[in-house]
């Protein structure tokens, strides 16, 4: 996934442009003021049209003849995009972008475990057992707890053999990145090992239905930890 941000001067000013965008701070329609956006963020032009030319890319902005460089309808932007998602979350993302993602995911894993019960390799079981084994030593480290359970999830999607499930992952690791951040970045939780590892065991054993009841029954417990943040953060 690419982060924007680490690209220097030329991400920088991508992701400050994005992020106001997103965020509701330049709405669309709106047509960009070129040239106090050049004195504010103290860049070139030519860094700034190449910073613009990225947000066009993914369907933000447009530019037109007297009309100028302006923000593009919502229903036009590219909300699959990785960094568009991960913008979003950055800049106080409307609270339900989570739970839709959770709903692309409860659409899409329940379906791609059925898949890797008929297609995994032993090198795709080799990876998610490596991954389990990631998640269980990441005990205590949220950082590396976050990193195992993304790693898990890219051998599942990768175990499908589906070039286009496979690339599903793109939008699905930037919710399921937050999502794992906020769970082990709060209170205690539960082992996550044991309902991952329910169900790779369904799928080295070819069980195409009981890999799919384990998946779903992961995806419901992912909803509860949600939930149970939510919870301790609104009493608190």
């Amino acid at each position: 996934m690419t982060t924007y941000a680490r690209r220097g001067l030329h991400g920088q000013t991508v992701e400050v442009i994005a992020r106001r965008i997103l965020a509701g701070e330049i709405a669309p329609g709106a047509t960009l003021d070129i040239t106090a956006l050049q004195a504010e963020l103290d860049v070139s032009l030519t860094a700034l049209r190449e910073a613009l030319k990225v947000l066009a890319a993914k369907g933000i902005v447009d530019a037109r003849q007297k009309r100028g460089t302006f923000v593009r309808p919502r229903a036009d932007w590219n909300l699959l995009d990785g960094d568009v998602i991960r913008w979003q979350f950055a800049e106080g993302a409307d609270p339900r972008l989570l739970d839709k993602l959770h709903e692309v995911r409860s659409i899409i894993e329940p379906a791609a475990v059925r898949l890797a019960a008929g297609r995994a390799t032993d090198d795709d079981l080799a990876a998610l057992d490596g991954a389990l084994d990631e998640m269980a030593a990441a005990k205590g480290h949220p950082a590396a707890a976050v990193a195992a359970d993304l790693s898990f999830h890219r051998a599942l999607l990768a175990a499908t053999h589906n070039e286009l499930l496979e690339r599903m992952e793109v939008v699905m690791e930037t919710g399921l990145a937050e999502r794992d951040r906020l769970v082990h970045g709060g209170e205690p939780h539960d082992d996550p090992v044991p309902s991952h590892r329910a169900v790779v065991d369904a799928i080295r054993a070819r069980d195409a239905t009981a890999a799919e009841t384990a998946m779903r029954g992961l995806l419901e417990k992912a909803v509860r930890d949600v939930e149970k943040v939510r919870g301790q953060k609104g009493n608190r």
